[in-house]
């Protein structure tokens, strides 16, 4: 057997490169969350009204991921990733100058902008990393999405110690100076094809390809996943073991920062054995710890366990679906597949919280949530094995299917 090829010179610079991006503009996509208690006590708002406000910035950033990728296929990732964070620095500076609700939603609007990064880095680290090391690659480039974690550590206690500004200036800057460094040094992979037509055009091309949906449905209960956890754990702890907001914030800190760093591991072993399994295993345990935690185990250490546990499973799944897209997507389109699929995980990360706080409030409690999410996660195991194995028959190492196959 062959080793597997080696990615070309530039590679790895360019992986860095397009890692940092994606950190620094998830750094200022969100920036709203952390602030919005002390929002919601200047201003006197509903907790819907704070939901609304930290929930913008992120339907925005997740739809806006499907333009912004049909338009990284056309002009590459080198002229993308600069307007993408000078763009930005528009709202993050707004931010540091308006108080009032409405003015802050407008400007969390435009935050959004910042969100819509990963569907510029993907398609460059594709370009650049050959199938056999593909899953790995875009996995270390999803660890951006750490970024999150800076500005859940950062922006107030920033903001206590410096001034109400400072977060917001800082950000700013750095966007600023990778916005350059990234026109300076990234470069699109050699070979790039530039796909003809609008980006309009390429969207609902891409929206008829079977294999879209079905990634779109995958990422949805994977990044979907986390993204709920990471949003509601903290208000689940605190009702359900009576912890305190500290307690529970670190411990969602930890959650996050596990599924973080299995992203990469979930590519790697999509590298070594292929998406589809990798994808099977992960979804099963998912559903066997959510019935674990659905008991409400009274004992901390088990709940613990079943938290981190999802969180890695989660996170090595987020990792094996792009894994899959850099396999299974055209190579002119895989910014387009990775818009529309990376829209899909965004937003399905809000209908969890919503469901858990309703069945929540209806039933007081959330063992029922929990079931739902076990269902969830082992019918995407099911589907997976089921309608996808035909993947794996045909996309070896160094192998593609054809752009409009769909699995069997």
């Amino acid at each position: 057997m062959n080793p597997p090829a080696a990615p070309p010179p530039g590679a790895g610079r360019n992986l860095l490169l397009a890692t940092v991006g994606f950190t620094v503009n998830f750094w200022a996509w969100a920036l709203l969350g952390p602030l919005g208690p002390g929002v919601k006590e200047r201003l006197g708002l509903s907790f819907t009204a704070q939901s609304l406000l930290v929930a913008v910035p992120v339907v925005v950033g997740s739809i806006g991921r499907i333009p912004i990728g049909a338009l990284t296929d056309r002009f590459g990732a080198r002229v993308m990733f600069p307007v993408v964070s000078l763009a930005t620095i528009v709202p993050v500076l707004t931010l540091s100058v308006v108080s009032s609700f409405p003015a802050l939603i407008v400007t969390g609007f435009f935050l959004g902008i910042g969100g819509t990064a990963f569907a510029v880095g993907v398609p460059l680290v594709s370009g650049w990393y050959p199938p056999a090391r593909r899953g790995f690659a875009i996995g270390v480039f999803g660890a951006g999405m750490g970024g999150t974690a800076i500005s859940n550590f950062s922006t107030v206690q920033l903001a206590d110690a410096y001034g109400a500004r400072t977060p917001f200036l800082l950000v700013a800057a750095i966007l600023a100076g990778y916005a350059v460094l990234a026109f300076l040094l990234i470069r699109d992979a050699p070979g790039r094809q530039r796909p003809a037509g609008s980006a309009w055009a390429r969207v609902a091309e891409v929206g008829r390809l079977p294999v879209t949906w079905q990634l779109c449905f995958l990422y949805a209960v994977g990044f979907g996943g986390f993204v709920a956890f990471s949003v509601y754990l903290p208000a689940y702890l605190r009702t359900a073991y009576d912890l305190s907001a500290g307690d529970a914030a670190l411990r969602t800190a930890g959650f996050v920062i596990l599924a973080v760093l299995a992203r990469p591991a979930g590519g790697w072993l999509s590298d070594r054995f292929h998406p589809v399994p990798v994808l099977v295993w992960c979804f099963v345990g998912t559903a066997v710890f959510a019935v674990v935690q659905a008991f409400q185990p009274a004992l901390m250490p088990i709940a613990t366990i079943c938290f981190l546990g999802l969180a890695a499973l989660l996170g090595a799944a987020s990792g094996s679906v792009f894994a899959l897209v850099g396999r299974v997507a055209p190579a002119d389109k895989v910014g387009t597949v990775t818009g529309v699929v990376g829209a899909a995980g965004g937003l399905g990360g809000f209908v969890p919280p919503l469901i858990m706080g309703w069945v929540y409030g209806v039933e007081g409690s959330y063992a029922i949530g929990l079931m739902l999410l076990s269902d969830v996660a082992l019918a995407a195991a099911v589907y997976t094995a089921v309608k996808m194995s035909g993947l794996a028959r045909r996309t070896e190492p160094g192998g593609r299917p054809p752009a409009d196959a769909a699995p069997s």
